[in-house]
């Protein structure tokens, strides 16, 4: 059974749990390890105890990078109980780094991975300290095995046009965890709302966007209640003066709290009529080129998908003639785009939807076989090449005792 080491820079990320069960999935062994920026137990990963590196706090990049260094200083004594791996994993940039710590460690001989699903704002600035970044990458890149990212925007903006690193790349989309087949059987319907009762806009996952937000308060109060505004998941508090406070005072804004992927999205989508597919957090960077996490789970369980021109995901979606487009990024655009919705206009948008063929929302059992095989290969690649490298010692070893 393959044995993968994999680091991550947030254990209590829900996308994290996902990638274990993907490679569990897929047959391997994981041995999980990372820091910690906060307590979710719904990440946790049954039958996975997580080494833990530390803590980390969200925006605060020179004090993870003293974490990170912290950790490799301990990190022979943490590794201490764990079997040498056939593969390590390192989930972001400075993941990448501790994996390359303990590639050493164990000896040098077994590939890393570099596993990158959003290009952070500090590699793409043009001056000094970006170019020193995007230098450590190439560093700690340079003898990676493998890239896995998520959007074919990322490949063509910024690994082949300004990384500076050459390797080989699979494509990893965000794509609804579906092991056992059984999202395949949901018969995703329309929900028109009940007489009186307001259409719904789902904004679900990482809610780190304060533009967003902004615009889905503002947007809803200019609709005096003919829209909802639904958030569930974990919001990124350093981005955000006081969420709490803001969502109680939007009179037609609710929070309902985190929730369990994939267990959960079926009943959390199944309330909405639309979702919210456009962030903004690092707009017209890796904002505009992310494909994300609810553009799948929504395609999957029939919400209507929002975009905003210019980016990935508005192309996704007009390549496949589904979904509605936000010509500009404000509140008035928004009430031009969804104010005169009408049962007709939604049933036609969700029919569109509905046609699609329910594949390319979903990571499957044989997928996560595909993924691990393709890491195997890997392995078997280095020990092959490692036997190589051994049989000119042997030969001159030979040669001594003759």
């Amino acid at each position: 059974m393959l044995h993968i080491l994999y680091f991550v820079h947030d254990l209590a990320d829900p996308a994290v749990r996902r990638r274990v069960l993907m490679l569990q999935a897929g047959g391997a062994r994981v041995t999980l390890a990372g820091f910690r920026r906060s307590d979710n137990a719904l990440a946790a990963i049954h039958g996975v105890e997580p080494i833990e590196l530390g803590r980390t706090r969200d925006a605060q990049f020179a004090q993870r990078i003293a974490a990170v260094a912290k950790s490799a200083l301990r990190l022979r004594g943490l590794l201490r109980s764990v079997d040498k791996p056939d593969i390590i994993i390192g989930r972001n940039l400075e993941m990448l780094a501790v994996a390359n710590r303990a590639k050493s460690i164990f000896g040098g001989d077994m590939p890393v991975v570099y596993e990158c699903l959003d290009i952070h704002r500090l590699l793409l600035r043009q001056d000094v300290f970006g170019g020193a970044l995007r230098g450590l990458e190439r560093h700690f890149g340079a003898d990676a095995a493998l890239l896995l990212t998520s959007s074919p925007a990322f490949v063509e903006h910024y690994f082949r046009s300004r990384s500076g690193l050459d390797l080989p790349i699979v494509l990893l989309e965000n794509k609804v965890l579906a092991l056992e087949g059984a999202e395949a059987e949901i018969a995703a319907g329309p929900r028109l709302p009940a007489s009186g009762e307001p259409w719904k806009i789902g904004w679900f996952g990482a809610l780190r966007c304060r533009k967003s937000l902004e615009m889905l308060a503002d947007f809803s109060r200019q609709m005096d209640g003919r829209f909802e505004i639904v958030l569930r998941g974990r919001p990124a508090r350093s981005e955000f003066s006081d969420f709490d406070g803001f969502v109680r005072d939007a009179p037609f804004m609710r929070f309902g709290g985190p929730y369990k992927n994939p267990e959960d999205l079926a009943a959390i989508y199944g309330e909405v009529q639309f979702s919210w597919a456009i962030d903004f957090f690092e707009e017209g960077l890796n904002s505009s080129w992310l494909l994300p996490n609810r553009l799948y789970e929504g395609g999957l369980h029939g919400a209507v998908a929002i975009a905003v021109d210019g980016t990935e995901t508005a192309r996704f979606l007009t390549s496949r003639k589904i979904g509605l487009t936000l010509k500009e990024a404000d509140a008035a655009h928004l009430a031009d785009l969804l104010g005169d919705m009408s049962e007709e206009r939604y049933l036609a948008a969700f029919n569109a939807l509905a046609t699609q063929d329910r594949r390319q929302w979903m990571t499957d059992r044989a997928d996560c076989q595909a993924l691990v095989q393709r890491l195997a290969s890997l392995a078997r690649a280095s020990e092959q090449t490692a036997e190589l490298q051994a049989l000119p010692q042997l030969h001159r070893n030979r040669g001594g005792l003759q």
